[in-house]
């Protein structure tokens, strides 16, 4: 392992003066600065990261919290997460990637040990046990998810209230007048989790206002569960003609019940999902959609993290618009013109 002793040598320097070239402490002047990053490059050194958080009471690191549970679509969160390691790289930081259910504990880890200068969290509660201590945290601290209470602290997501009105409003404007919401599942819901809870709120606040009745039944996102669910459906309400989902994992199970019952998408019932592109698009219907901006939210949080430790960063709430594209599985309700 290259020293920077030896930096210092190839270069013609003092020690010091690399150790001022890497931390940026003191200025040098440009053609010094060159020669030891040259000689940096030509050895292939790297800073020993125990000797400069040691030094800097920093470590570089930043902390990033997914409890990957069983009733959560993965491939989100984990999209999620490949967008904050890379954007964190690209500004200097390491990820340090914590998949425990620990809730406070987890918190209190990183919090009291200095494993991390900043924390992110994901899969907020709208009353998340962890709230309490991040606000007493002296390390930064961004959600990706939305709290009911965001007073002191800073937030970014998907706007879910407004995606929720999204979805109904595009349903109405077709004609549909009784619309079902296949939900997550409902654990999701005990938790209190908030883009599950705020998206729903979303549809039932514009189906009151446009007249439309609405029914919500979450649903595990197996075929049995969801077979389950759409009976439950039309026997309650039998003259469904617009879905709303919001669990990729029903999303299959939901059309292929459909189809072996007959009803054709979207000639008798519309659906619109809320997911990414990449599963509305390769659906065995091409699915009207709202995406979720999962690399845009990652990328974000760790914008917003940073500015915050370079002492620029003030609390505040991102929401980012909801943007909905019509696909192949929407049209008129049955009977109504366009």
């Amino acid at each position: 392992m290259v020293t920077l002793a030896e930096v210092a040598r190839h270069a013609g320097v003092s020690a010091s003066t690399v150790s001022y070239v890497l931390s940026g402490k003191r200025s040098i002047s440009a053609p010094t600065r060159e020669r030891v990053e040259q000689s940096i490059k030509e050895l292939g050194y790297h800073p020993n990261a125990g000797a400069r958080a040691l030094a800097s009471s920093r470590s570089n690191i930043i902390a990033l919290m997914v409890p990957l549970r069983t009733d959560m679509y993965v491939p989100v969160m984990m999209e999620v997460a490949i967008a904050v390691a890379t954007t964190a790289r690209a500004h200097g930081y390491d990820v340090l990637l914590l998949t425990g259910e620990e809730g406070p504990a987890a918190v209190r880890r990183v919090t009291g040990s200095g494993l991390a200068d900043a924390m992110i969290l994901m899969d907020v509660e709208l009353e998340d046990e962890r709230l309490p201590l991040l606000r007493d945290a002296r390390q930064p601290t961004v959600l990706i998810g939305l709290p009911a209470d965001t007073v002191g602290l800073t937030c970014v997501d998907l706007d879910f209230t407004a995606t929720g009105a999204l979805c109904a409003e595009h349903l109405a404007q077709l004609g549909h007048r009784e619309i079902a919401v296949v939900g997550e599942a409902p654990a999701v819901y005990e938790r209190h989790t908030g883009f599950a809870v705020r998206t729903l709120e979303g549809l039932r606040a514009r189906a009151r206002e446009l007249g439309l009745r609405l029914l919500h039944r979450p649903c595990e996102g197996s075929y049995e569960s969801m077979a389950g669910a759409l009976a439950r459906i039309f026997d309650e309400r039998p003259g469904t003609t617009g879905f709303v989902v919001q669990n990729e994992a029903a999303i299959d199970p939901l059309l292929s019940l459909l189809r072996r019952q007959g009803r054709a998408v979207p000639e008798d019932i519309s659906v619109v999902a809320v997911c990414p592109d990449q599963v509305a698009a390769q659906a065995s219907v091409r699915l009207t959609s709202v995406a979720i901006p999962a690399e845009e939210m990652g990328r974000r949080a760790v914008e917003l993290v940073v500015a915050k430790l370079e002492g620029r960063g003030a609390d505040e709430v991102t929401l980012l618009a909801p943007e909905l594209t019509v696909r192949a599985s929407t049209g008129p309700a049955p009977h109504t013109a366009p």
